[in-house]
């Protein structure tokens, strides 16, 4: 049951991070941009803010975080495909 809640949770901060970045994407998409944002956002970020990710526990300041992380991932995306392109 728990893993069902994290991918229902990894879900929405995934879809919010691709909306407000302006991208187009599917529901394992976005849950894929989160569990990658989550481990992103606990190498670099969670030492800074000591908050930890969606990989440790669900409340609202590991959620800000994962989806910072979330943010940052689909920034680094953009850049090199529109580098290729």
């Amino acid at each position: 049951m728990n893993l069902l809640i994290y991918l229902l949770v990894a879900a929405v901060i995934g879809w919010i991070a691709t909306e407000l970045m302006h991208d187009r994407s599917n529901l394992l998409i976005n849950i894929v941009v989160a569990v990658v944002g989550a481990f992103i956002a606990g190498y670099f970020l969670s030492p800074i803010f000591r908050v930890g990710t969606i990989n440790d526990a669900i409340t609202i300041s590991t959620m800000l975080v994962t989806l910072l992380g979330s943010l940052i991932l689909l920034v680094v995306v953009n850049f090199f495909r529109r580098g290729r392109g």
